[in-house]
Order: structure tokens, then sequence, then C-alpha cells
């Protein structure tokens, strides 16, 4: 599992050190803390690959486009 994963559930849902063991638990406590320490250490870094990985993936949906499914969901008025 990725630092960024860690830190991406923490930044989304807000969980805990403990919470984290709770949903990841093959991980052991002292991994999770070392893990967000070495986030703090280079928070920097880290937040700017997390940026960059999200507009990356905003581009491929925005390419990708509408699948078929959600087009026909929304034409029946199912999805917003």
């Amino acid at each position: 599992m990725k630092i960024v994963e860690l830190v991406t559930s923490v930044q989304a849902y807000g969980w805990s050190p403990e919470e984290l063991h709770f949903q990841y638990p093959h991980l052991s406590m002292s991994q999770i803390y070392l893990a967000l320490a070495y986030y703090w250490e280079h928070k920097e870094e880290i937040d700017e690959d997390m940026k960059r990985r999200f507009e990356y993936s905003e581009k491929l949906r925005l390419e990708a486009g509408e699948s078929p499914l959600s087009k026909r969901l929304r034409k029946e008025g199912l999805i917003q």
C-alpha cells in the first residue's frame, strides 16, 4: 500500500490512525504512524504528486466521456 493511499483516506474520510488500522488490518500501527510521519516530512512533494495524479485522472475521465450506461440512465431520469 502506498503512503498516498493512506493520506487520501485521511483527507477524504477523516480517518484516524486507529481507523486506518481497522480498514487496513494488514498494516501495523507502527507502519501507519511511520507512513503518516513520512507524509508530514515530505508533505509538499507528496501533495504535488497527489494533485498531479488527480489532474491526470480528470483529464482521462473527460476524454473518455460519458459511458453508454450513464447516458441511458440519465435519459430515463434514473440519475442526474
